[in-house]
């Protein structure tokens, strides 16, 4: 049995969907914090196992790993040593219950010394694994594209990309990751340890994306620089925590020392084609901007 965490979250829920393609639902098992939510009720109506687990809880994780042949630990929204504790707690669980292989949801960029706090994350959570008696493989996930998506904002209404100065990033899209990583699940052992960076073909910086965006819609739009002081006293006063807002900075911060810039072919070997790239994400995000559309030409 494969037992997925985080199961109706934006990434795991896509994991699911193409692991039931390739596997019988009969071998899916998801552990996730609400067994009563609507994802939940739809995975268990397919024929999959639906039980609570929380990483904050081990008993849960117990019982919700039980008979696991591998488990996928989904990485969570933390910082720092909660984070990173969480998820030593979900990786000892998963071995407890006898689980041959631990998988695990990583990052790019993944280091001890990364300006990233997430990839030191990470790294911490990697030597976890590196420690835990059994094979893993660490799935290392190109940085989302939703990201980038959610650093334009209005942008994509002004025309005006005002954000700290930035470097090269794969960005790759969560549709992308999760069928790949379904094709892993489902082919036990297909990496051992760290897989290559699991990115889409080109690496962009926000100057590239504004170019796009250009051509997209046929109007001009500007990248400015904005001072990091500014921009995480912005992001604080629209209410997001000090800590997050640091780790924001951290991102741009990684982005300028080429942390994200590499690309690498192994997710096009995985999904049998191309990935998606910016320009069908951000044709996507200007078709939902009020007022906005890609131009035909």
């Amino acid at each position: 049995m494969i037992i997925v965490t985080g199961a109706t979250g934006k990434l795991g829920r896509r994991i699911v969907e193409h692991l039931l393609t390739r596997v019988p639902a009969a071998q899916v098992g998801v552990s996730v914090r609400d067994p009563g939510g609507p994802h939940a009720r739809t995975f268990a109506d397919q024929g999959v196992r639906v039980r609570r687990g929380d990483f904050t809880d081990a008993e849960s994780l117990a019982h919700a790993f039980e008979g696991a042949t591998q488990v996928l630990v989904v990485s969570v929204d933390k910082l720092g040593e909660e984070c990173v504790e969480q998820h030593r707690t979900a990786i000892e669980a998963a071995v407890t219950a006898g689980a041959r292989r631990v998988l695990y949801t990583s990052q790019m960029g993944t280091g001890a010394a990364s300006h990233f706090q997430a990839c030191r994350d990470h790294a911490a959570t990697e030597e976890i694994l590196r420690g835990c008696s059994v094979p893993f493989t660490s799935l290392r996930n190109g940085f989302y594209a939703a990201s980038a998506t959610g650093f334009l904002g209005h942008a994509l209404e002004t025309g005006e990309i005002l954000l700290p100065a930035d470097g090269p990033v794969a960005w790759t899209t969560h549709a992308d990751l999760a069928e790949a990583t379904a094709a892993v699940l489902a082919d036990e052992g297909r990496f051992e340890g760290p897989t290559p960076p699991l990115t889409a073909s080109r690496a962009l910086t926000f100057d590239d994306i504004a170019a796009l965006a250009s051509e997209l819609t046929g109007r001009p739009f500007t990248r400015s620089v904005a001072s990091e002081g500014a921009f995480r006293d912005q992001l604080v006063a629209q209410g997001v925590p000090a800590p997050y807002a640091d780790q924001f900075l951290g991102i741009f911060a990684a982005a300028r020392a080429g942390e994200f810039a590499t690309t690498d072919p192994t997710l096009a070997a995985l999904l049998g084609r191309e990935p998606a790239g910016m320009r069908e994400v951000l044709a996507e995000a200007l078709r939902e901007a009020p007022g906005e559309r890609p131009s035909d030409g």
